[in-house]
């Protein structure tokens, strides 16, 4: 920026000096005009929308309905959710929900004890969630029962893993439109072998473990013979576990519901689920007043829904010493995602740590892996809480494999559910070599380097990997590997060689898991943090809950992202062809 200064001439009557502000002050002005409105509007915010408690009154009966998609911890309802969902764009937004899965098991728990609530009603069989936290869930439900308190279940259709939940019930009611989702498991994988030869790409593989499936998607076009034993081993553990649990609940014999899995109940008719003993009443689901009038045996109950009953006052603990509990739900990544990132997840470790009332530290893990830099960093931070006298106890959720079981490994105890997916011990790298596709297009390209490999990377993208660079970052990997099961073998205290025999990037269920050692018992987060609450030899405590719940501006915006989902396909591509060089991931698999 120039300034000219003018001189004023004899008799010319001089200017009055004018006030500049330069921009570092006119930033410094912005900024805090920002900071001051954005609190005041968060106080605004904050004072029309935040919850308030809720009343529990007498003849009250949970309305736990069971739409949405479940995850590990409840986050605060957005107050924009239905206003936006009101704008074209989005409208997406209207039909988005999450259940916290600690949200429902206070809830559960809360209504065992409290003689204000009557019973539970299971209303539909639409929510989205995996086998492990299903059971989890219908633990909760099965202790509840014990209680006296009655559950009923009603759904227009039942899924699958839906109706393995509601099998719990002392009735079970279903729309005469409907039907029961008892048809078996699926696990299903895609493959893109043939589509990348198509366009050019070849996808250059580095992996260490004949079962670490998770790149076969990029070199085959079918599940390999190792991939499709760990993929039958573990979905018939799975659907053993529904067949064992629902036959309990209904009077039926495993051998009668693989029959009637056989007939693919979807299809049936109500009347032929009722008949074969999967349900108890027909009933359309907007008469289920009437029913519930008779277990409830008033006319006038009244219902509360899963986020109202959150509100509800629960008694606070006085202790000093505190449990904390970290959840780390998702993909692990270093420095960027929406799933576990390496440098929040030390941050919080790290104020864990140096808070002096806090005795034990419980791992919620619910991840299938992940980068293996990042699954070594948080594995470091949790040794240096140990370290500390710390004791440290993990709860294994849906998944808790290959990077998941890297940041669980070292802990001093472990549970896992029965159908939680673990182990995958083993690592892989990916390399895309785009020289047809660069070839087709008519790309040419040409480098100068000063040494031999400094045109490695580069080179490896657009021309491919020669044999020498190949063997170098084979060795990487072997070196990640190697780094894993020793990791392994120094948290479960065993010989490596003996991680190595069970490792090769197999997947194993938590039931086979603790027969090999990987893990030490069956058992939810609640079992985990009274294990933490004995290792740390505590009579009283407080339970603190990392990390902090979003917060609802937050959520605004993101939905303000104009991001597209085809946009966000492409960009899932991109990520994953400059993912880290080295990652501790299991394969996606859906099971239906």
């Amino acid at each position: 920026m120039i300034f000219i200064q003018h001189t004023p001439t004899d008799g010319e009557q001089q200017p009055r000096p004018r006030r500049r502000i330069g921009c570092l002050g006119g930033c410094l002005i912005f900024f805090a005009v920002y900071f001051i409105c954005s609190a005041l509007l968060g106080w605004i915010m904050g004072d029309m929308f935040s919850p308030s408690p809720v009343e529990l009154q007498d003849k009250t009966v949970y309305r736990l309905q069971m739409k949405g998609t479940l995850v590990e911890q409840a986050q605060e309802d957005n107050p924009f959710a239905d206003l936006m969902g009101q704008m074209p764009y989005y409208s997406r937004y209207k039909d988005e929900n999450t259940v916290g899965l600690d949200q429902l098991l206070s809830n559960i728990r809360l209504a065992k004890t409290d003689d204000r609530i009557l019973g539970i009603w299971l209303d539909g069989a639409q929510l989205s969630m995996a086998p492990a936290s299903a059971k989890t869930l219908r633990d909760a439900l099965l202790d509840f029962k014990t209680s006296g308190k009655w559950i009923v279940a009603s759904a227009t259709d039942y899924g699958t893993t839906n109706y393995y939940v509601a099998s719990v019930a002392d009735r079970i009611c279903l729309d005469p439109t409907g039907a029961v989702a008892w048809h078996g498991l699926v696990a299903q994988k895609m493959y893109y072998t043939r589509l990348m030869e198509k366009i050019g790409v070849e996808m250059q593989i580095l992996k260490v473990g004949t079962f670490k499936s998770a790149v076969e998607p990029f070199f085959r076009t079918s599940m390999s013979d190792a991939d499709r034993l760990q993929t039958k081993q573990f979905i018939d553990g799975i659907w053993d576990e529904y067949k064992e649990a629902v036959g309990a609940a209904r009077h039926l014999s495993v051998v009668e519901l693989d029959q009637l899995a056989d007939r693919y109940m979807a299809l049936q008719s109500a009347e032929d689920n009722l008949a074969a003993g999967l349900v108890d009443t027909i009933v359309y689901t907007q008469d289920m007043d009437s029913l519930l009038r008779v277990y409830a045996g008033t006319k006038d109950y009244k219902t509360l829904r899963t986020g109202q009953l959150a509100q509800v006052k629960r008694p606070e603990s006085k202790a000093k010493d505190k449990v904390a509990v970290l959840y780390l739900e998702g993909e692990i990544s270093d420095e960027s995602g929406d799933g576990i990132v390496a440098k929040d997840v030390v941050k919080n470790l790290k104020k864990i740590g140096k808070d002096k009332d806090v005795k034990a530290l419980v791992l919620r893990v619910n991840s299938p892996g992940g980068s293996a830099d990042a699954s070594e960093q948080i594995w470091h931070a949790v040794q240096n809480i140990k370290a500390a006298g710390t004791p440290v106890v993990v709860s294994m959720g849906d998944y808790a494999a290959s990077g998941g079981y890297y940041i669980s490994c070292g802990a001093d105890y472990i549970y896992a559910e029965p159908t939680t997916i673990t182990g995958s011990i083993g690592i892989f790298g990916t390399v895309p070599n785009v020289k047809k596709l660069r070839e087709k297009v008519g790309l040419d390209i040409d480098e100068y380097g000063t040494n031999k490999f400094s045109t490695l990377e580069w080179n490896m993208i657009y021309k491919g990997m020669n044999p020498e660079e190949h063997r170098m970052m084979q060795q990487m990997i072997e070196r990640g590997y190697d780094l894993f099961t020793s990791r392994c073998a120094e948290g479960r205290h065993v010989d490596q060689n003996a991680i190595k025999a069970i490792g090769e990037g197999r997947v194993w269920l938590g039931n086979k898991a603790k027969e090999i050692g990987l893990v030490d018992q069956m058992g939810n987060i609640d079992d985990a943090v009274a294990k933490a609450v004995e290792l740390a030899g505590l009579e009283e405590y407080k339970p603190v809950y990392y990390p902090e719940v979003v917060d609802p501006l937050d959520e605004i915006l993101k939905m303000l992202d104009n991001t597209t989902e085809e946009e966000k396909l492409l960009l899932k591509v991109k990520e994953f062809c400059s993912q880290p060089r080295v990652m501790a991931l299991m394969p996606e698999v859906k099971i239906q």
